[in-house]
């Protein structure tokens, strides 16, 4: 695997000689390192909240590219969505990393309820919101998803020619009969949907809402059921932001049933996607690469000696394969916007 290994200072050099965003002026600098700060806006009536990140050398009155950064299902803007974006203003973008609906800080209800088309909603929305931005080039907005992310990512540019540049890092993209692979066939899938169905009309009935662990190692009936260290370990994904044992049953139903592969045909914006053999079903990112409508689109593969879905966890928070997606998605956002 090539490792990236970036200064401070080399970065700098970098981003002035590549970037119109260099000035000679230093009073209106408003700060030396990228900086965050919290935001809100609206989204179909929920407030979502989010981090804004502003590049190192951001200058008051210049206009910058703005990348939306979307995480894996069930997290929250502090786990990978966060890093990302945080890395990405590195590279001299202003990003967002948010809460969507129903997580974290966030309104939205029921509760931790993952609605991959209410998450589509939400990227749209969270462009709406940087392109309000005086700070933010309106002809420059990207977006930039990991993992469900990606997949969320995919499906609103694909429906939202407002994002003019896409990367996905680990993208997870499934139809009906990928799903089988990871939920105990058609009968353990088919299952999940009953129980999803059962608790949409309780809820609708009471209020009452049926959760079941995010992540466990001994629940079968976990939303995931495995030794993924990042999800468990405090150090790494299992943050106090992340509510490690509530997964609404009802989620079931929308997310098994969504199938992302269509809007392959209708992505006409330029698109890279960073996968490896080792990150989870590598041959559906192949096969939704091989749909993309665009011409301009760029698969790049990173090499790994661990096994398929081991290798989709190193993607979230690991040096090497972190640098090596930064690098290669800031010089992807700067050339094709």
């Amino acid at each position: 695997m090539k490792k990236v290994m970036i200064t401070i200072a080399s970065l700098l050099v970098l981003l002035g000689a590549c970037s119109p965003m260099q000035t000679t002026e230093r009073k209106n600098v408003i700060h030396s390192e990228v900086t965050m700060k919290r935001v809100s806006f609206k989204s179909e009536g929920a407030t979502l909240v989010g981090h804004l990140y502003y590049p190192a050398d951001y200058v008051q009155g210049n206009s910058y590219p703005a990348i939306i950064v979307s995480g894996s299902w069930t997290t929250v803007k502090e786990q990978m969505a966060g890093l990302y974006a945080k890395r990405l203003a590195e590279q001299g973008l202003i990003t967002l990393a948010f809460d969507f609906r129903n997580f974290g800080e966030s309104g939205g209800k029921p509760r931790f309820f993952e609605s991959p088309a209410l998450k589509v909603i939400d990227i749209k929305n969270a462009v709406s919101y940087v392109e309000s931005l005086a700070e933010v080039s309106n002809s420059k907005i990207g977006a930039f998803g990991v993992c469900a992310g990606a997949m969320y990512t995919l499906m609103a540019a694909a429906e939202d020619k407002r994002i003019k540049s896409i990367v996905t890092t680990a993208s997870w993209l499934h139809d009906a009969e990928a799903v089988k692979l990871f939920y105990g066939g058609k009968e353990g899938v088919n299952s999940k949907i009953d129980a999803a169905r059962q608790a949409k009309k309780k809820f609708k009935s009471s209020g009452e809402v049926e959760y079941i662990p995010s992540i466990s190692t001994t629940d079968k009936s976990a939303a995931m059921f495995g030794p993924y260290d990042y999800y468990l370990n405090p150090k790494r994904g299992a943050i106090p932001e992340w509510s490690d044992d509530k997964f609404a049953v009802m989620s079931w139903e929308d997310w098994l049933t969504t199938d992302p592969m269509p809007s392959a045909q209708k992505l006409t914006v330029p698109t890279l996607m960073i996968h490896s053999d080792g990150a989870v079903l590598p041959q559906y990112t192949k096969n939704y690469f091989n749909k993309i409508s665009s011409s301009d689109k760029r698969l790049h593969w990173i090499e790994t000696e661990l096994k398929s879905p081991f290798h989709q966890f190193s993607f979230y928070d690991q040096a090497d394969e972190v640098n090596e997606a930064v690098q290669e998605a800031g010089s992807w956002f700067r050339e094709k916007m």
